[in-house]
């Protein structure tokens, strides 16, 4: 969780606030091939035990939930048949869940998902990266980073969001020529 935080803190650097970020955003450079990750918006965190996981924010299916009528999006390639929330709560949840923003979580675990009141998002299962590979994977040139936030996770229509976070990443590297880019720590 280190080098994520440190990472974030280096991207972002924001005021520090009672529950730290421990999110980014991933946004797949147009040279990145992987068709799972072509064109994505991706939200990643990392737990305690370095276990680094994320959803794709952008990747609406024709499938909705039986609840609401939200479409459910495609989180990733790790286990689809698996419901995975991005959900608000007040306080810390009742079961296993990542921390993402002040506030905001990430939990497949059934009880949260059973429980959830909106707003909410659910996904299909998620992307995950052994210890090393993510870190590979920007070191290559993969990924830009960006700072999440609440509206953008909870957006309604992410029609557009890949180009307009590739847009944004563009310019602020561009304003950044010259800066060293964040070192990722463990």
């Amino acid at each position: 969780m280190r080098w994520l935080a440190a990472l974030f803190a280096a991207a972002c650097c924001t005021a520090c606030v009672a529950q730290a970020p421990n999110a980014i955003l991933l946004v797949a450079k147009p040279g990145l091939v992987d068709p799972n990750f072509s064109r994505t918006v991706v939200l990643v965190t990392q737990a305690e035990d370095a276990s680094t996981v994320g959803v794709i924010l952008n990747r609406p299916t024709s499938v909705r939930h039986e609840r609401t009528g939200e479409p459910i999006y495609s989180g990733g390639p790790v286990m689809p048949r698996t419901t995975v929330a991005l959900f608000r709560s007040e306080g810390v949840p009742p079961a296993p869940s990542f921390h993402v923003l002040q506030g905001i979580y990430l939990s497949m675990h059934p009880t949260i998902v059973e429980q959830l009141q909106p707003p909410y998002r659910l996904f299909a299962g998620f992307a995950g990266w052994m210890p090393g590979q993510l870190e590979s994977e920007i070191a290559r040139d993969g990924w830009y980073l960006l700072p999440p936030s609440e509206e953008l996770l909870f957006r309604r229509d992410t029609t557009g969001m890949w180009e307009e976070l590739l847009d944004r990443a563009s310019a602020h590297r561009t304003r950044g020529a010259g800066r060293a880019e964040p070192a990722l720590h463990r």
